[in-house]
């Protein structure tokens, strides 16, 4: 890894697209983020269960196959790990209207690099400012 490049923690990205799952950790991999991806919110809650405290941020999409959705990850994660800041993307749904009951960070996709940066931004500022 470059010298000049700090490292800023661990995103989960949990995303079903692989081609979106993979250039969204390619786009934080640049901006110095590590992350774990994941095309589902099962693996996803299997995986905060046993690594929450490793992770800085949970990126999740709403619409994904699974028994549970985006918007259910997103409420058991806030409800079991409230440290762990949450944004959420969707091209179909908000939070409010699939059921999120938690404060997230949301952008509507199509994102572009400039919305991905600042939604991640915003979201864990929201937990410094909390």
């Amino acid at each position: 890894m470059a010298a000049n490049v700090e490292q800023k923690g661990l995103i989960l990205v949990v995303e079903d697209e692989s081609i979106i799952r993979d250039f969204v950790c390619e786009i934080l991999g640049d901006e110095g983020f590590s992350t774990h991806a994941l095309e589902n919110a099962d693996e996803a809650e299997l995986y905060l269960k046993a690594n929450a405290d490793g992770v800085s941020l949970l990126l999740t999409d709403i619409l994904m196959p699974g028994s549970k959705n985006g918007a259910e990850l997103a409420n058991l994660s806030a409800e079991n790990w409230p440290q762990i800041p949450i944004l959420i993307m969707s091209g179909h749904e908000t939070p409010e209207s699939s059921g999120v009951t938690h404060p997230v960070t949301f952008i509507r996709k199509p994102w572009s690099f400039g919305q991905l940066l600042d939604g991640v931004d915003q979201a864990l500022e929201s937990v410094k400012t909390s």
